[in-house]
């Protein structure tokens, strides 16, 4: 049997071994594989992105090479370009055209927005406050034409950009480096329009080394980052150059919302595109966990392991028990027999001690000069209680009984008069033989003529676990109330020398009976190793504290 249990535990750890092996090596390939996967979109997503945006800044930088015009206050400035720009088919927002004004040309803008059929000609600031051309000293930065032109777009001419903070920087930058400079990210055409981003190309004519203007196209920011949709492996999000630790991010309708970095984590990737003359850096976000993905795939490839392994070994198993199973059914057979003839042996032993017994109350109790009656009487009560403690310790198998049990109205005279208090332990096979007796003795010699006094009971039976673990003392006390050495019915023979002798030496402690001034009381203590052996005792529930005493 041992050498079957090594060869079945062998098989097992080697499936064991193989199936751990096969999950880890799937485990790394499906990681490994996810995560190329996912690169590669990334890389592909990133080129396509730095392509769109070379292509719209391509768009300012021939806008503003195409942009040839003897005054910067012309009306329609743009219409030459309108062609150029539209056969370019990028989905810019606003395409504007910003002259540099000096002072004295304040009022010929005015004129040549009018003529233009803008609703608002007077040149004002950004957000639209009128400017006061006498105030004006040096000179300002004027939207003057702009493509498309809808009601929504045709009140923008007219606004200065020198105090906006982004279009201004931006207009800065631009007028310094002599070339195309992309704005912060910005709400376009209105305060709460779609977030965008602006690219203005400076217009500097020949021989002049200041731009004259600048020609800028606005985008959504959501069309430059290809937003994001349901298919895709990752979200996109674009840092926020206006704010450490902010992502710009736009979902699927478009839609552009700010949130922190750390919201989501570290992304899985970052990319860096340039525009305008800047660095821009998207963060990649993985939509599937690849490791928890790999952790599954591999789990389910140790699970599979597992059950081929633990077939094998069942069948494995199944064959070498079928070609044991014969010698084992002997082995069986043979030890049931010897155990059958051990219980037969220890229930011989256990007749005769209780026949032997029996024989001695028998012989106490029909002494010659016994009153026969009375005799008789507590003949079948003596009997009755060993039939009463041995059917229990049947019942038991011989393990012990509990003390309440042996307090049953079928074994003890008057049960229903006797209030019982005390743990509810369980005592030895051989106390429990003695105690059955003595509580018979007790009961069977109480004075039944009398009643109960008030809503005390007649008679008490309780008992008490007093002392450290391993030195435990069981104290046993019995009161009849309401009696006396003259009402009592005397102990007989048997019955003094079961109280005085037999009972506590059997339970190797002293015993005591007295009368008071109200009650006759038998008082027994006894160490509780005698009373409870080892093995009762662990199946015993835990002592509970000790009871007071009633009081008469």
């Amino acid at each position: 049997m041992v050498r079957l249990g090594f060869i079945i535990g062998f098989i097992a750890l080697l499936g064991a071994l193989l199936s751990g092996l096969a999950a880890y090596r799937v485990h790394d390939q499906e990681l490994a594989l996810d995560r190329i996967a996912l690169a590669r979109a990334i890389d592909v997503h990133a080129s396509l992105v730095q392509d769109r945006l070379t292509e719209r800044e391509l768009l300012a930088r021939v806008a503003s090479g195409l942009f040839r015009a003897p005054s910067v206050i012309k009306p329609n400035m743009l219409e030459p370009l309108r062609s150029a720009i539209y056969a370019f088919k990028t989905d810019f927002v606003v395409a504007g055209w910003i002259a540099r004004l000096k002072p004295n040309e304040l009022a010929a803008a005015q004129a040549a927005i009018a003529s233009a059929g803008f609703p608002n000609p007077q040149i004002r600031s950004f957000d639209d406050k009128p400017i006061n051309p006498a105030d004006v000293t040096q000179p300002i930065d004027v939207l003057l034409d702009l493509e498309p032109r809808s009601n929504e777009t045709t009140a923008l001419p007219g606004r200065s950009y020198d105090q906006d903070p982004v279009r201004s920087a931006m207009l800065t930058r631009a007028r310094a480096q002599k070339r195309s400079v992309a704005s912060d990210p910005v709400p376009l055409i209105r305060g709460n329009g779609p977030i965008g981003i602006i690219v203005a190309a400076p217009v500097v004519p020949e021989g002049a080394t200041e731009p004259a203007g600048f020609v800028t196209f606005s985008y959504e920011l959501a069309s430059l980052m290809l937003a994001n949709d349901d298919m895709s492996l990752f979200a996109v999000a674009l840092r926020d150059p206006r704010k450490d630790g902010g992502e710009l991010i736009a979902n699927d309708q478009g839609v552009v919302s700010t949130r922190t970095a750390a919201a989501d984590g570290a992304p899985s990737a970052t990319r860096t595109v340039s525009f305008g003359g800047r660095d821009w850096q998207l963060g990649y976000y993985a939509k599937t966990n690849s490791v928890r993905r790999a952790e599954q795939t591999a789990i389910i490839v140790a699970a599979i392991g597992f059950a081929i392994t633990a077939m094998v070994c069942g069948l494995f198993g199944y064959v070498a028990y079928n070609n044991l199973r014969l010698s084992r059914e002997i082995q069986v057979r043979i030890g049931f027999e010897r155990r059958l003839t051990a219980v037969i042996d220890e229930l011989n032993h256990r007749v005769k001690n209780i026949l032997a017994v029996i024989q001695s109350i028998v012989t106490r109790t029909l002494r010659h000069g016994s009153d026969i009656d009375i005799a008789r009487e507590l003949l079948i009560g003596r009997i009755h209680a060993m039939s009463n403690v041995v059917s229990l310790l049947s019942e038991s198998q011989w393990q012990g009984v509990k003390l309440k049990g042996l307090f049953e109205a079928r074994a003890i005279p008057h049960a229903d008069r006797i209030a019982v208090t005390g743990p509810d332990i369980a005592v030895s096979a051989r106390a429990a033989q003695s105690l059955s007796l003595l509580f018979f003795e007790l009961a069977s010699h109480s004075d039944e003529g009398l009643s109960l006094v008030g809503k005390h009971p007649h008679i008490t039976a309780n008992w008490t676990v007093t002392g450290e673990e391993g030195d435990e003392v069981f104290h046993f006390r019995w009161e009849e109330f309401n009696t006396s050495e003259a009402t009592r019915r005397p102990d007989s023979d048997f019955g003094l020398i079961l109280l005085d002798r037999v009972a506590p030496e059997a339970l190797g402690g002293t015993a005591k009976r007295f009368f008071t001034d109200v009650s006759y009381v038998y008082e027994l203590t006894a160490p509780m190793e005698t009373v409870v052996d080892m093995t009762e005792r662990d199946r015993t529930d835990k002592i509970s504290a000790p009871v007071r005493p009633v009081r008469s």
